[in-house]
């Protein structure tokens, strides 16, 4: 079949789509939500033939578009006030109301349900095409079931060139996810997809209206599909999607431990500077709408890109971002993954932070150890080590090649610049073994991971942490402490604790402050974990 491209603006080619539609032809057609491949709504053979190209499988139903709202009454059986007042409010646009079916509508339509759902879209040369052939139009997303649904006629023209009849180049979707679809077909109403139209909008027309469990979980065994786009995978490309839940750091975390060759990022754009994989963002954090429009181009570029798994940041399930986590919940078959949740514990020298990760591990928190990771890293005969004496001289080993820790320390800390090599040298080797233990221990029922370390300000460790517990005690109490702890006299006591920032500069950087200034209950501290 010779597929024929046909541009919006084009009145001639509007015509000949017309006519294809009214002889019973498919047309792709751009709408307002995503392209439709469209056909004559009354034509059980035509309707058919959208299974066919597309894949379809025959149980999932169909939706019905029209152009005026008086065509819906030979459709339904009743058009009850209900559906008037929805009409009235959000018609045209990206809402689909379900209602009990005439006799007119075919078999293939309502996949044998007693229902049939409708909706009237706003975009101009959706609403043109129905005018001129005359007849209601079945249209479904013009893609391959279940890729993601197409919102420009070139996703169209990759997956039905030579398929269908004609495609109508309207241009980009303005929402970019499928219509709310709204049942008035149970008491109380439903929700059966969440689109551009929010469940909050629906309540304020309708009062109480329920969302339907299959929204955000796989339908039932055995039960029947009563709105498209709930029962199959949907959306999804080649690539194996995951949805990660949790805050940046987190994800930032979860795709740094586990990332291999070919694995990709879809983020919020004010992510982007912290992703450490090829990625590709789809809006804004705080803007469902931008996620909306840009999500299916993104699944599709993907593909273009040859991902192999895709790491998807969870958007807000709020308003429309209920749409777009619907969406993406298909996309990935269900698979959600917790982010692990991190914490940094520093503090000033003395200051108890060990007493506090004890507490914390008792707690069932596992403790990753700064210190102890920074003196595996320098081994002997280790990368590390050797890239150290490379830039401090062979002099900060012994005779055994084992590291002198006092002679690095004395070159090391004479001056900035010295100790800005010795953490790009020191910091990326500790935060991939810390990312390494953490990978390691995801699915062992830890309430979340410590990691403890004393210049983790200074590090990349910090951009994993969901939030920094910061130690402080006055200086008289870190003075006796270390000197106890470490057998030092008071001298070189002060020198330790001068060396170390100022109160401040841990208070400005702290989310969770424990001062110990003498007794305290770290429970009431750290209450928050």
């Amino acid at each position: 079949m010779n597929t024929e491209f046909i541009k919006a603006d084009d009145s001639n080619g509007i015509d000949r789509a017309a006519l294809i539609l009214k002889n019973g032809g498919l047309v792709a057609i751009p709408t307002e939500t995503v392209y439709g491949l469209a056909a004559d709504a009354l034509n059980g053979e035509a309707v058919a033939k959208i299974f066919k190209a597309k894949g379809r499988p025959m149980d999932n139903p169909l939706i019905v578009h029209i152009s005026r709202f008086d065509e819906i009454y030979r459709l339904v059986r009743e058009v009850p006030e209900k559906a008037k007042a929805l009409a009235e409010k959000y018609w045209p646009g990206p809402m689909t109301i379900i209602l009990p079916k005439s006799d007119i509508i075919p078999k293939e339509v309502s996949a044998g349900l007693d229902t049939v759902a409708i909706r009237m879209p706003s975009h101009p040369t959706a609403k043109a095409l129905i005018e001129k052939s005359g007849c209601p139009l079945a249209a479904p997303s013009a893609n391959t079931s279940g890729l993601p649904s197409p919102t420009t006629a070139k996703h169209v023209l990759d997956d039905m060139n030579g398929k269908i009849d004609a495609i109508v180049d309207g241009g980009e979707c303005a929402v970019g996810i499928e219509s709310t679809v709204v049942t008035l077909a149970t008491n109380p109403s439903r929700l059966l997809r969440p689109g551009g139209i929010t469940h909050e909008q629906l309540c304020d027309v309708l009062g109480e209206v329920e969302i339907d469990k299959a929204v955000l979980a796989q339908l039932e065994a055995g039960v029947k599909p009563s709105s498209p786009g709930m029962k199959y995978k949907h959306y999804a490309p080649k690539a194996e999607v995951s949805i990660i839940k949790g805050s940046l750091p987190e994800y930032l975390c979860y795709i740094d431990a586990v990332h291999e060759d070919g694995d990709m990022a879809l983020c919020f754009d004010t992510d982007k500077d912290k992703i450490n994989i090829p990625y590709l963002t789809f809006g804004s954090e705080n803007h469902p709408e931008e996620q909306a429009n840009k999500l299916f181009s993104a699944l599709r570029e993907f593909d273009e890109m040859g991902a192999k798994r895709v790491f998807v940041r969870a958007p807000s399930s709020d308003g429309v971002g209920l749409g777009v986590y619907n969406r993406l919940l298909r996309s990935a078959a269900f698979r959600v993954i917790n982010a692990p949740k991190i914490f940094g514990l520093t503090g000033q020298t003395g200051a108890g932070k060990t007493t506090v990760a004890k507490h914390l591990e008792q707690k069932n928190y596992f403790i990753i150890d700064g210190d102890i990771l920074a003196r595996e890293i320098v081994e002997k005969g280790s990368p590390v080590l050797k890239k150290l004496a490379d830039t401090f001289g062979n002099d900060i080993l012994d005779e055994n090649e084992n590291l002198i820790r006092s002679a690095l320390a004395e070159k090391a800390f004479s001056c900035e610049e010295n100790r800005q090599k010795l953490n790009s040298i020191t910091h990326p080797a500790i935060t991939e073994k810390a990312l390494r233990i953490i990978k390691e221990n995801f699915d062992k029922n830890y309430k979340g991971f410590i990691i403890d370390a004393a210049a983790i300000f200074d590090s990349k460790l910090a951009d994993y942490c969901d939030k920094m517990i910061v130690v402080l005690a006055d200086y008289e109490t870190r003075k006796k402490r270390i000197i106890a702890r470490d057998g030092i006299d008071e001298n070189t006591a002060d020198l330790r604790i001068n060396a170390q920032p100022n109160d401040q500069y841990y208070i400005d950087r702290a989310d969770i402050l424990v001062r110990n200034y003498g007794e305290f209950t770290i429970d009431s501290e750290l209450k928050s974990l």
